[in-house]
């Protein structure tokens, strides 16, 4: 059973890097803003080199932004150094940017205090704002640097895990927020410090939601050729019998976006009412048209 197949498009789009340095950079103004305006404000100090630079900054020697700066800037070239070819001209760019916008937005809007009298309020914004930019980052294969460079290095010569590195040290800078800011402070940091990562992970499977058909059917060819023709993906077809009819049947597999899978269901039900479809959610597709290795 053959299907007329379009010609593919090439994977390679003239617009494609301007696309995906607009996205970074809009991804990473949002996580400046969140760490600025919420995390800086409230000295919420869960983790990370923003984190370190709230604590460093309560000693008044240096801003939280200048610091988090100077420290992304040696960090940057300690990466490039050890690390070589193997650290990401995606992640240099994004770690410079979000660090430049934070020293600027100290000086274009200095806050004194938190925009709130809320502090869950803030948290949750302090959370759920940087958390949404960096799951588009890391959507795109790059990361807002800090320890994420540290643990790289460490991993390399050490062997330890990159997750259990960051972990430690960001458990690490969240209890020094007890002892630097008060009990108070330092018990939203931790609770932030957990929420983050939960978040974090909801915000990346939420991006790369996908449907996954299982289509049973006696004729899977108008099925196949409205997934190639109209909705311009692949399908895989294989033969089954039906247990208690012990008749032939078809099962159509598929992959496709949220808006492709309301019209291929609807094709369905109108062209034939007889199948019987399974439609799952996915956030792990690796493959032409979606994520590539």
């Amino acid at each position: 059973m053959k299907y007329s197949i379009p010609k593919p498009k090439s994977d390679i789009k003239p617009h494609s890097k301007v696309k995906d340095f607009v996205v970074m950079t809009a991804a990473t103004a949002v996580m400046a803003c969140g760490i600025y305006f919420f995390k800086f404000a409230n000295n919420f100090a869960f983790g990370g080199i923003t984190g370190l630079a709230v604590l460093v900054a309560k000693t008044g020697v240096i801003s939280s932004g200048d610091f988090n700066f100077v420290c992304n800037i040696v960090l940057l070239v300690l990466g490039f150094l050890v690390l070589g070819k193997g650290f990401g001209a995606k992640t240099f760019y994004c770690s410079m940017l979000l660090s430049f916008l934070l020293s600027i937005l100290e000086r274009v809007y200095p806050m004194d205090g938190p925009l709130t009298n809320q502090p869950v309020l803030e948290l949750m914004f302090a959370i759920a704002v940087p958390a949404f930019g960096s799951a588009i980052l890391f959507n795109m294969g790059a990361s807002s640097g800090g320890t994420d460079i540290v643990a790289m290095i460490l991993k390399k010569y050490t062997g330890y895990d990159i997750g259990r590195v960051l972990m430690l040290s960001d458990v690490a800078i969240a209890v020094a927020g007890v002892f630097v800011f008060g009990m108070e402070t330092g018990l939203f940091s931790i609770l932030g410090l957990v929420l983050r990562s939960v978040i974090t992970d909801n915000f990346i499977e939420s991006f790369n939601l996908s449907k996954c058909f299982n289509v049973v059917c006696s004729n899977p060819e108008p099925i196949c050729n409205f997934i190639i023709r109209d909705l311009h993906r692949g399908a895989t077809v294989y033969t089954a019998q039906g247990v208690f009819s012990g008749k032939k049947k078809y099962i159509v597999l598929t992959a496709l976006n949220r808006p492709q899978a309301v019209r291929l269901r609807n094709f369905i039900k109108e062209t034939e009412p007889g199948a019987f479809i399974l439609i799952s959610n996915t956030s792990e597709i690796i493959g032409r048209g979606f994520h590539t290795v």
